[in-house]
């Protein structure tokens, strides 16, 4: 008489293994659910430190995942943001410990009143559920988006790139060493267990699995993921960001400022792309500005008004403001004063993050109120364009719509609310 052998997740097809991913991550999620903060923050705690125990083991799979990458032909800028090293493994397990420590964002109350009969209501914060995040080349976005999902009480479903493979699985390997030690489900954070792109088709279709899915990448993953999703979407649009010099500008601040800006890491979101400059302090301002940036290493490409200043630098092209580089090239295009910055910005801007660097405040107000972008600075850099920057400990992405969510996301952004509403015996008449 032959025994049945109980199938495996990976002995099933890739609709079945998908299925099954999905109801381990809804059980799981709806223990995470009823865990209370302190054990949500243990997890954490525990994540962080085992992150940390595995240092040279992750340092290991990563230098094979760079190893692997340059094999591909992957630029230098593809090779940052893939890199990690011990100060952005340190950087990681810091952001873990800062969510552990942030307010619990469930059971918080938004809103409360009374109605006159005495009827009471409070708007109280829940979780989402089951969150899958699609990510490209950032290791570091799988612990961010696994510890800010499960500081907010949501399963997670993570799909990272090939290239990023090996780094991804041991990072994971760290924060379910976290959940089981506080004595939560290991299946809290899940990985797709295929780098088969069908499996990305399958979890667009998820609807009784998925509450929200998050694509972290370039702008063919986004556009495909808010085409084809049946899930809604939180986009993470690509980050064609400006630094506007206004005529009232600092000289001295606003070198400092696009330099680092453009070049502190080139490979981020949050890294400028276009520099605006008004033509009234271009003569005497664009020499030092594209002497600082070439000083750094950055090459510059211009409109006609700016190679003129500067004929040292490239010629720009119409499509280059549209460019997110992702590299050390920064396109300089002359406007004439804040109207003509703002139209700039509305016809080539990702409503990512834009910057105004200005002394006069009536200008930066009115730059700041009227530009259409999730995060707008003033006299500073477009690279605090980071959760960890804005205190969030980390985030899961930079929300560029206007619904639910927009800017850094961290964990209080991943929760929903729901109404309780206390009477009396109050009945409706």
């Amino acid at each position: 008489m032959s025994r049945s052998v109980k199938k495996t997740v990976t002995d099933l097809d890739l609709h079945d293994q998908m299925i099954a991913l999905g109801d381990a991550a809804k059980a799981a999620q709806k223990i995470l659910q009823r865990s209370s903060h302190a054990v949500r923050q243990n997890a954490l705690k525990a994540a962080a430190a085992a992150i940390r125990e595995a240092e040279a083991d992750l340092l290991e799979a990563n230098a094979a995942d760079v190893a692997q990458a340059r094999e591909m032909g992957k630029d230098d800028a593809f090779i940052d943001r893939l890199a990690l090293d011990e100060g952005r493994i340190e950087g990681m397990a810091a952001g873990l410990d800062a969510i552990a420590e942030r307010p619990d964002p469930l059971g918080a109350i938004d809103q409360s009143w009374d109605r006159a009969d005495g009827m009471h209501f409070d708007r109280v914060r829940v979780p989402l559920g089951v969150v899958a995040v699609i990510f490209e080349s950032r290791p570091n976005v799988a612990a961010d988006a696994a510890a800010l999902c499960l500081k907010s009480g949501n399963a997670t479903i993570l799909r990272g790139g090939s290239e990023s493979r090996r780094s991804v699985e041991r990072i994971l390997q760290a924060v379910r060493h976290g959940l089981e030690k506080a004595g939560l489900p290991a299946e809290v954070v899940n990985i797709v267990p295929t780098q088969d792109r069908a499996a990305v088709g399958e979890l667009f279709r998820m609807t009784e699995h998925i509450d929200l899915l998050i694509p972290r990448g370039g702008r063919s993953l986004v556009a495909r993921v808010q085409e084809e999703s049946r899930v809604p979407v939180l986009g993470h649009l690509m980050g064609v960001n400006h630094s506007y010099i206004h005529a009232s500008a600092d000289p001295k601040m606003a070198q400092e400022v696009v330099v680092n800006a453009k070049m502190r890491r080139t490979g981020v979101c949050g890294a400028t792309e276009t520099m605006l400059i008004d033509r009234a302090i271009a003569s005497e301002m664009l020499p030092g500005l594209v002497h600082a940036l070439s000083a750094a290493g950055c090459r510059v490409r211009g409109d006609e008004t700016a190679k003129s200043i500067c004929p040292e630098i490239e010629a720009a092209n119409e499509s280059d403001w549209d460019q997110e580089w992702l590299d050390a090239v920064i396109g300089v295009h002359v406007v004439d004063g804040v109207d003509e910055a703002l139209q700039h910005i509305d016809q080539h801007g990702t409503g990512h993050t834009e910057c105004i660097l200005a002394s006069d405040q009536e200008v930066a107000d009115r730059f700041l109120r009227d530009v259409d972008a999730a995060i707008v600075m003033h006299n500073a850099s477009t690279q605090f364009a980071d959760g960890g920057e804005f205190g969030f400990g980390a985030e899961i992405g930079i929300a560029t719509g206007r619904l639910h969510a927009r800017g850094p996301v961290g964990a209080e952004h991943l929760t929903s609310y729901h109404y309780h509403v206390r009477g009396t015996g109050h009945i409706r008449p």
